[in-house]
């Protein structure tokens, strides 16, 4: 459902911006660049009545069709990326000076001496 709203979007943007740029405007048009504003397609009068409505009606379209896509992408989340991590203890104590872990958690592991990270024995 989702992508047909989606597809349907996308084809009334590109008309929309289409039959907004086949409007005659009020000043310098690109009509005029072509030979003038009485030998156009629509005839003499132009096309302001049909283009007009067009625009409206592609307008509300686009809009019902946004309002649905907002809504519906609202709806599409259905989990976390964390659901099945470890879980990390709230509040673990610090380690004391011996170096051991707080009571409950496992001790880290040590570092072979043939590491290049292990420092150098004292």
């Amino acid at each position: 459902m989702v992508a047909a709203v989606v597809a349907i979007h996308v084809i009334v943007c590109i008309s929309l911006i289409i039959v907004v740029l086949l409007q005659q405007g009020k000043g310098a048009e690109v009509g005029a660049v072509f030979g003038g504003s009485s030998q156009t397609v629509f005839g003499a009068t132009g096309a302001g009545g049909v283009l007009v409505k067009l625009t409206a009606v592609l307008a509300a379209v686009f809009f019902l069709t946004s309002l649905f896509l907002a809504y519906a992408s609202t709806k599409r989340i259905t989990g976390s990326i964390f659901e099945g991590s470890v879980t990390v203890p709230a509040a673990a104590k610090p380690v004391g000076k011996t170096g051991a872990p707080a009571a409950g958690l496992p001790a880290a592991p040590k570092m072979p001496a043939s590491s290049p990270a292990a420092p150098a024995p004292k």
